[in-house]
């Protein structure tokens, strides 16, 4: 998501997060200008490929898990390139009927996403809608055309709602979102939180892509679950969700090593936290 005005032009000199965020994870669809912003947060965290990787991981566990719960549409907030492993695959390993709407405001990346997908049958799309306004969101033609709101839905923020301030009102739109949904649909939201030395000098390299930072703490990030069943285990660190991790590249053991001993030095609970939550099938009595 792009900071500043909703107009402003994005294009490939400027870095953007859902780029860098491909970049980390071992991809190729990103530009000359991510490859060198995602360097410099190398420099000072070289442990943010294995946080993206067990991001990516919470974000399948979390489709599995609406997936096992009979949920088969999901409008994706914020999850970066469709590239593999993404919901849409995930979600159609368990239903090849299941529908799936990727948004994001950067016209570059919808192309790119556009690019990537292939399934053809008008299922899995991606559109270009700014999550600052959920009404828009509600109305897109595309997001109406795959998306039944008379079904349940899993709506998908991963790593996303850290690009809203506070003034941007993001309790509102995820509830303006919320309300849109029927019972039985569900919330998952993975959050960055905390603010000392280091999260501030990797925002402040953020600041200058597509995206700012926003850091939350843990029970500002469970209001956003208001109005849902806030599910086992909760708002809790993404280690705890025992993420599926990437597997280790051929010689990438002791690149995998120092980034484990790189993390251990930083309390990384306090950056990437999650939750799912479930918007209760009837309302208590």
């Amino acid at each position: 998501m792009r900071s500043g005005d909703a107009g402003d032009p994005i294009g490939s000199t400027t870095p953007n997060v859902a780029r860098m965020y491909d970049f980390y994870l071992g991809g190729k669809d990103h530009f000359a200008a991510d490859r060198e912003a995602a360097r410099r947060v190398l420099e000072l965290a070289p442990f943010t490929p294995l946080l993206a990787a067990q991001n990516r991981g919470f974000l399948r566990r979390s489709v599995r898990l609406l997936s096992s719960r009979g949920v088969r549409q999901f409008l994706d907030l914020g999850a970066g390139l469709p590239t593999r492993g993404n919901v849409h695959e995930v979600a159609r390993d368990a239903d090849p009927g299941a529908r799936v709407v990727y948004l994001d405001c950067d016209p570059v990346v919808v192309a790119h996403g556009r690019a990537l997908l292939t399934s053809g049958d008008g299922l899995v799309e991606m559109t270009d809608v700014d999550m600052r306004d959920p009404e828009r969101i509600l109305g897109d033609a595309v997001v109406r055309r795959v998306i039944d709101f008379e079904r349940p839905v899993g709506l998908l923020m991963n790593s996303v709602l850290h690009c809203l301030t506070d003034d941007e009102d993001p309790y509102g739109i995820v509830a303006t979102l919320l309300e849109a949904l029927v019972p039985g649909s569900y919330l998952a939201i993975s959050h960055t939180t905390g603010n000392d030395g280091l999260t501030s000098a990797v925002g402040a390299i953020y600041d200058n892509a597509t995206t700012g930072m926003t850091y939350r703490s843990p029970e500002k990030i469970e209001k956003f679950f208001t109005g849902t069943e806030l599910l086992d285990p909760g708002v809790v660190p993404l280690a705890a969700w025992r993420p599926d991790l990437v597997p280790v590249p051929r010689g990438g053991a002791e690149r995998r090593a120092r980034e484990k001993a790189a993390a251990g030095k930083w309390d990384l609970d306090r950056y990437y936290l999650c939750g799912v939550g479930r918007k209760p099938s009837a309302v208590p009595e």
